[in-house]
């Protein structure tokens, strides 16, 4: 299998062991870019089983959002078909994968935006609905607003039909631990972080992004990131398509989906330039490692800058084979 966010033809790539993937990636002439979070991902820290998991994951996603668009389906159903599996794996920090707030329970946040039409939705601190994203899209669809939060939120889920679930469906041991661990010094982020999220370009050059999160361990009052914040997290236009994985306070304050899509529009900035600028050079001057997006243009040119260890992260194009990439350097 192939590896992403590092290569191009001909390659541009960093030296072995710099953290910094290359400036620009493939392009392609439909297809979707996937992530599966930012931070201290290093191969030390996997075993090659893990390591499998994840990339069989994010593959598998891939085909999913890619057998919609091969028919002829929208780039937003495409992001949808993506994110649902990987909201349904407990290897993600979204749906099933969540981490805990400090209360002890799961927290979900996500949107959706569709790039021709500037439509979003968004929910913020639902704890019962199986999948967010598929949410998201209905406040997009169903109702004159772009977010709901908490319980009006799952009220409106319930009205629409949407499938909730009982609380222990979200509960991996994995994650208790990680709150047990950081209650004592209670720390802020996590240095792994699982946010999801998926940009697709389909047939007929319409862009879509979507970003789902299960939020900060150790979380309290509230507390809600980027990732339902159109604009910050998620964001996408005619020309540009953006989400974001890291340190959501940082991607709030900077604007940085939409930062990047108005570099592309106002400046005239490659995708691969404007993604690199925001993340490797503004966020960093503010706070080091704070994390990473995958972003696309309209005319199929993939970025997907990180300025932490790693990123899980992978695309396909029309041939339907998926790239994945894991660490720095690949």
């Amino acid at each position: 299998m192939a590896v992403a966010g590092g290569c191009q033809s001909p390659p541009i790539a960093d030296a072995p062991g710099e953290r910094t993937p290359a400036v620009q990636g493939p392009r392609i002439e439909w297809g979707m870019v996937i992530h599966g979070g930012a931070g201290t991902i290093v191969r030390e820290r996997l075993t090659p089983e893990l390591e499998q998991q994840y990339r069989t994951a994010l593959a598998d996603a891939l085909r999913a959002g890619h057998r919609v668009l091969r028919d002829g389906g929208s780039s937003i159903d495409a992001v949808i078909a993506a994110l649902v599996p990987l909201e349904d794996s407990p290897l993600f920090n979204a749906g099933r994968g969540a981490v805990f707030t400090a209360d002890g329970v799961n927290s979900l946040d996500a949107s959706v935006m569709d790039g021709a039409t500037l439509r979003a939705g968004a929910v913020a601190g639902v704890t019962d609905v199986k999948n967010p994203i598929v949410l998201a899209r209905l406040v997009m669809d169903k109702s004159p607003h772009v977010m709901l939060s908490g319980s009006g939120a799952e009220q409106f889920a319930r009205a629409q039909g949407v499938p909730v679930t009982p609380k222990e469906w979200f509960f991996t041991e994995r994650r208790w631990k990680e709150l047990q661990d950081a209650k004592p010094e209670e720390a802020t982020p996590s240095d792994e972080r699982g946010t999801v999220g998926a940009i697709a370009l389909d047939r007929s050059g319409r862009l879509a992004a979507g970003t789902s999160t299960g939020g900060m361990t150790n979380k309290k009052w509230g507390r809600i990131g980027d990732s339902p914040i159109i604009g910050a997290g998620t964001y996408a236009n005619t020309r540009c398509a953006v989400s974001g994985t890291g340190w959501g306070e940082y991607f709030i304050r900077n604007a940085v989906a939409y930062d990047i899509c108005a570099r592309v529009e106002y400046a005239n900035a490659s995708i691969g330039a404007a993604a690199a600028e925001v993340v490797m050079t503004k966020l960093p001057q503010q706070d080091e490692n704070t994390g990473g997006v995958i972003a696309m243009d309209r005319e199929g040119n993939i970025a997907t800058p990180f300025n932490t260890a790693g990123m899980y992260r992978g695309w396909i194009g029309a041939n339907g084979e998926p790239t994945i990439a894991i660490f720095s350097g690949e």
